[in-house]
């Protein structure tokens, strides 16, 4: 009687056989928490406040609208109370947004784009390029912030364009060491060889190869850095040398009811606690634009 000869399963046949037994894997997909949703709303409502101020149904900030530190009350005009001179603390934090806001952002803006090219520059012409910004961004670092802006608020008149000036050389180093830390990455990538070699100038391997990859990781770091520019505002306004009064400003109002926080503390609470929550709202934001778009924080 003959043998049946049984079949035999190689090993690549069972391993694929085995894996096709099992389930496919999915990737579990990112969502936003509550609160970063909650953070988008509120940037959105106090942002659309600030801008559309004129058009709501509020006081002028430097009109009287009832007694000196008036508690809040269910009236429109004293939702948030009153401060020293019987002001409106709601049309004067709606106000002040205005100034804290711009100034964060445009300052922001400017050291973003002033910091991002000068990185750009370092990291891929490198040598003496490098050297050069390297040495100057390392210099500004060196210098206590609160300092500089201390100095230029003393040298220069308390100003709109003084307050501009300062925040924006004080976000132009960590501009410049984040965009020269991924232009290197990014230069030394197989495309980037690929363009020189097919005799792409260095104007196009820049604006066409490296630059859309630095941006998004950028971008993501700008909400963080508009909220310590605020915060920075805010420091200024407080001690007096910020955006002269009448104009209103977050750190401003908070500096004016600092005498009567024993007495009538929703003067400086009310002020506080929407400068917080904005700049709280900016951090959730900036973090999770970062974990989205930052490859280095994702994979870590």
């Amino acid at each position: 009687m003959s043998d049946i000869a049984t079949p035999t399963i190689t090993a690549p046949a069972a391993e694929a056989a085995h894996a096709s037994t099992e389930p496919p894997s999915t990737r579990p997909r990112r969502t936003r928490s509550v609160l970063v949703w909650l953070s988008f709303g509120w940037l959105a409502v106090i942002i659309l406040a600030a801008v559309f101020a004129n058009l709501l149904p509020i006081p002028s900030y430097s009109v009287p609208v009832g007694p000196p530190r008036q508690a809040p009350s269910w009236s429109v005009d004293t939702l948030l109370g009153t401060d020293s001179l019987g002001r409106s603390l709601l049309a004067r934090c709606l106000y002040g947004a205005r100034v804290s806001l711009v100034i964060g952002t445009v300052a922001g803006l400017c050291g973003f784009a002033i910091g991002t090219l000068a990185g750009l520059l370092a990291g891929y012409f490198r040598r003496f390029t490098d050297a050069v910004l390297t040495y100057v961004t390392d210099s500004l670092l060196a210098f206590p912030p609160l300092i500089l802006l201390l100095a230029l608020s003393s040298v220069l008149k308390p100003s709109l364009t003084t307050l501009l000036l300062g925040l924006t050389f004080l976000v132009i180093p960590a501009f410049v060491r984040l965009s020269r830390a991924n232009t290197l990455v990014w230069t030394s990538r197989e495309f980037v060889r690929a363009a020189r070699n097919m005799g792409a100038g260095d104007l196009r391997i820049m604006s066409r190869e490296i630059l859309p990859n630095v941006l998004p990781v950028l971008a993501a770091y700008l909400p963080i850095v508009i909220a310590s520019l605020i915060v920075a505002e805010g420091s200024l306004s407080f001690l007096g040398l910020g955006i002269p009064p009448p104009t209103p400003s977050w750190g401003g109002i908070i500096s004016d009811g600092k005498d009567a926080i024993a007495d009538a503390p929703h003067v400086v609470f009310m002020p506080a606690l929407i400068l917080f929550l904005t700049v709280f709202s900016l951090n959730q934001v900036g973090d999770n634009l970062r974990a989205r778009f930052d490859r280095t924080a994702s994979e870590s």
